[in-house]
């Protein structure tokens, strides 16, 4: 059975907020059982979706780690707790993706969904100005990419989707930053911007991942179907 948006977009909050919590009271091995119980809740969110959709979430942990490789072990933009990369992230990215879609499909999102785009629009660019303006860390590079993610909001192909993201994104990054789980660095490394913990606009990557897992998941399918008339042939 299959739950309701609502239902499921305030158990997924709850339970990384409770991943949080926990990750910072254990070593390595809690935070071992924690990425497996993330992996469990993750597969049994994939069991209601179509092939496509599942190949989609799949394909956007893949894109989200491959950047959580580079952005915190191999640049050092941002640092978790333990100097690694838990095993709840991967998982997480896709939670959080699959999180967006059920919003999108509430009747506040669908049926106003300009107005719910704006709204977001709105609170994107005061977070931005208040990182250069009244937070305690000028957060240069939040607004480089909170623009990055304005452009897409009203210009890319799914902007309920890219909206719902962020205000998931903005609560899971207020949270885990501020209890410790991982941490942004005062100044980008290598391109000397300074960055907000955590910075304004971090939910850009999740536009790029959806980007990649769109691209690759048509690129797929078109192959599978070239290949399957061969296959019946073949038979």
């Amino acid at each position: 059975m299959r739950a309701r948006p609502w239902v499921f977009s305030a158990f997924v909050v709850a339970f990384f907020l409770a991943v949080f919590r926990i990750d910072v009271a254990v070593g390595l091995h809690g935070q071992l059982i924690l990425g497996a119980a993330t992996w469990l809740v993750f597969a049994a969110a994939l069991r209601p979706l179509t092939p496509e959709g599942r190949l989609r979430a799949l394909l956007v942990v893949v894109a989200a780690t491959c950047m959580e490789v580079v952005g915190s072990i191999i640049w050092g933009v941002y640092t978790y707790r333990l100097g690694n990369l838990p095993l709840f992230v991967p998982p997480g990215h896709g939670l959080v993706y699959l999180t967006g879609l059920r919003l999108t499909e509430t009747q506040l999102v669908s049926r106003h969904q300009r107005a719910f785009v704006a709204a977001v629009a709105a609170v994107a660019v005061g977070w931005a100005v208040a990182g250069l303006t009244l937070l305690p860390r000028v957060d240069a590079s939040g607004a480089l990419g909170m623009a990055v993610f304005l452009v897409f909001l009203f210009r890319g192909r799914a902007p309920a989707l890219y909206g719902a993201v962020f205000l998931v994104v903005a609560v899971l990054e207020i949270s885990g930053t501020a209890v410790g789980v991982w941490a942004w660095k005062d100044v980008v490394p290598g391109l000397q911007l300074p960055s907000g913990n955590p910075p304004s606009g971090a939910a850009s990557g999740y536009v790029l991942f959806d980007i990649v897992a769109i691209a690759v998941t048509a690129r797929l399918l078109q192959l599978f179907q070239a290949r399957r008339p061969l296959t019946a042939r073949a038979n």
